[in-house]
């Protein structure tokens, strides 16, 4: 009789520990919600109507148009458990490439769109690339993407040979200033492509595989799923979400140059993570990079707003990089980079 009582205690104490664990999980994946709220009330308070105004929210959605597309990319990588660090040399290397091959100051070049399709396919090759030295060259992806970045870079400068070129194609000098609805065309190619990486996270096989590769490899190998097919096809991925980006950024800036990519790593980085989107992989995804890029342009706009020391707002985005990253090891990482 005792065993018995002592059983059914045991029982209990697990089936406790399972309901502690899942609201501890929920509370978790809200968080980042909170915490997006908890800013939009906070700096509201501060800066007052100005900051919710529809003029603020334009600039908000202006500013979070490339972020959020360098960031998608980042996401599935991370979600397999690896790293992606060519983001500043493969958008950088997109751009350039663009603006050299549609009618610019520097060449009689004048592909057109063709131009688009051309540059985002060299970044896609270059993420296939990296894909494929980490599957089968068995490198690291964080070396294999960091060698990358310097490539990327290179052929970035090489496209025009230490002359900018400026895009005087009326199509896309042009599409800068086009707004619908005063939200800026490129923001709304941004958000057509959050739409399309959710349908594939969320409603495709390869979605469900990226997600059990980055769990436990093992499982989906069990039942015949290639590991490093689905590894190559995310790098792939990635590669053309950076070259979008890439393109993005020139038909922004009016001009091709590899500075377009500098500093894109690390703001996508702490997106991603904030977001919640697991380091070991397995957790997270593009809804959670939305909301985290979300918090990184409300957090950058509203700093800004009340006069914050641009050093000091690079500190305050590392302070929560790093918390962000200690919640996210407290979620059960094990391995930071596969």
């Amino acid at each position: 009789m005792k065993t018995h009582n002592s059983s059914i205690t045991i029982q209990e104490e697990f089936v406790q520990k399972i309901q502690d664990d899942n609201r501890k999980e929920k509370l978790m994946q809200l968080a980042p919600l909170l915490v997006l709220v908890g800013l939009i009330v906070v700096f509201t308070c501060i800066c007052g109507t100005a900051f919710v105004s529809p003029g603020n929210f334009i600039n908000l959605m202006n500013q979070l148009a490339l972020p959020l597309v360098v960031a998608l990319g980042l996401t599935f990588v991370i979600m397999l458990g690896s790293i992606d660090l060519s983001i500043d040399g493969t958008v950088g290397m997109a751009g350039s490439v663009f603006a050299c091959l549609v009618m610019n100051t520097q060449n009689d070049n004048d592909f057109g769109f063709a131009g688009v399709i051309l540059a985002i396919l060299l970044s896609t090759l270059c993420g296939m690339l990296i894909g494929l030295c980490h599957v089968y060259l068995r490198i690291p992806s964080f070396m294999a993407s960091f060698a990358f970045m310097y490539i990327c870079r290179g052929i970035g400068m090489i496209s025009y040979q230490g002359h900018p070129p400026t895009i005087t194609d009326e199509f896309f000098a042009g599409l800068s200033k086009v707004k619908t609805f005063g939200i800026p065309a490129v923001t709304w190619v941004a958000l057509v492509m959050f739409v399309i990486c959710y349908v594939i996270q969320e409603y495709t096989p390869f979605g469900r595989h990226i997600y059990a590769v980055g769990t436990n490899e093992a499982i989906p190998k069990a039942v015949g799923v290639s590991v490093q097919k689905v590894k190559i096809k995310v790098f792939t991925l990635a590669g053309f979400l950076f070259g979008v980006a890439g393109v993005l950024g020139a038909i922004r800036m009016g001009q091709g140059q590899v500075a377009i990519g500098a500093g894109k790593m690390f703001p996508a980085q702490a997106a991603v993570v904030v977001g919640g989107t697991a380091l070991s992989g397995g957790k997270g995804g593009v809804r959670n990079t939305f909301v985290g890029v979300l918090i990184m342009t409300v957090l950058e706009n509203g700093l800004t707003m009340v006069g914050v020391n641009p050093n000091i707002r690079t500190g305050i985005q590392g302070v929560i990089i790093l918390i962000s990253v200690i919640l996210t090891a407290a979620r059960g990482a094990k391995v930071i980079s596969k």
